[in-house]
């Protein structure tokens, strides 16, 4: 072990270590350096933000197709909503984030690419108190932008229960960097072969997935998502919502979209499951609890969300350029 690492020697160390995962990475800007890099070892905060030992801050997660965000405006508004809530001032408007994600994807070199957006409450100290921190810092990662879910496994999720305590109020609500029941949830989905476990709050109902949001279709056709009380509200879930009441209502193929708490009971007599989020955009659930949901193919109901949200994502209101 050397015991006077200096900066030389991490620019050799940067020359040499090239893992294969930072072939996803393709460029950072951290307001810590005001800048932005392409060298994956840079990719880096400072381990006295409180960001990193005491999980004060926030993220959002953006899509870019062709130099292209889906639904910009409600990521961003959610972020600003967290800030409030956690009484994290950021000093960056709207406009500031958008500009600066459009200069990290042309320095990425990718039109495609997911986008990571993290407000940290900064650096100053190790306490938990977050009034050391002199300011704020934001950092924005442009990665690799897997492909839908559907795309990858088109015979639909898999899905199990999971034994992870919930989150509770606030902390479902805000999307904060707190995350480790999430990685618990997803550790034991990985851990028993299944693609997302599901999760329940102390009164036995349905909350959400690791990182996607739930809902079902239960046998009088109505789409059901849980409650806003222990789920993060998504802006994949809350768009799909908002299209299905404008067009498969009328349509007939729902007879209604609403927000209840869904017992495990439920569950098990659903018509349909789904999964909604960023990346997974709308996913058919085809088994449950290790048996098939419905015939165990993909629904009919699946089939239409899925048709109306591909179309929305060429809807003109929803589409932001960041590549200019």
């Amino acid at each position: 072990m050397k015991t006077n690492f200096d900066i030389n020697d991490f620019a050799e160390f940067c020359r040499t270590n090239r893992p294969a995962y930072h072939e996803h990475y393709y460029a950072m800007y951290s307001s810590w350096w005001d800048a932005i890099t392409t060298e994956p070892n840079l990719m880096v905060i400072p381990l006295d933000d409180h960001m990193v030992h005491r999980g004060d801050g926030l993220f959002e997660t953006v899509k870019c197709v062709n130099g292209v965000v889906y639904n910009m405006h409600a990521h961003l508004e959610r972020l600003e909503n967290g800030a409030r809530a956690i009484a994290l001032k950021m000093p960056w408007s709207r406009a500031d984030i958008q500009r600066i994600m459009g200069d990290v994807l042309r320095a990425g070199g990718r039109r495609d690419a997911l986008i990571r957006i993290f407000i940290s409450r900064g650096p100053g100290g190790h306490s938990a108190n977050p009034y050391e921190c002199p300011a704020p810092l934001l950092f924005v990662l442009a990665i690799r932008l897997p492909p839908p879910f559907m795309t990858a496994s088109p015979a639909g999720a898999r899905v199990g229960v999971s034994t992870v305590p919930g989150k509770p109020g606030l902390f479902a609500q805000v999307k904060s960097v707190n995350y480790l029941p999430n990685v618990m949830m997803k550790k034991q989905a990985v851990d028993t072969g299944v693609d997302f476990m599901l999760g329940f709050d102390p009164q036995g109902h349905m909350t959400e997935l690791p990182t996607e949001n739930f809902g079902i279709v239960t046998p009088a056709r109505v789409l059901r998502v849980p409650k806003p009380d222990h789920i993060l509200l998504g802006t994949t879930m809350q768009r799909v919502m908002e299209l299905a009441r404008e067009q498969l209502v009328p349509a007939g193929i729902l007879a209604g979209v609403e927000e209840a708490d869904v017992p495990r009971e439920e569950l098990e007599q659903a018509a349909e499951m789904l999964v909604f989020g960023t990346t997974p955009h709308v996913t058919a659930v085809t088994e449950f609890a290790g048996r098939p949901v419905g015939d165990g193919k993909p629904g009919p109901v699946w089939r239409e969300l899925s048709r109306i949200f591909e179309a929305d994502q060429n809807n003109p209101a929803m589409r932001t350029e960041i590549w200019t």
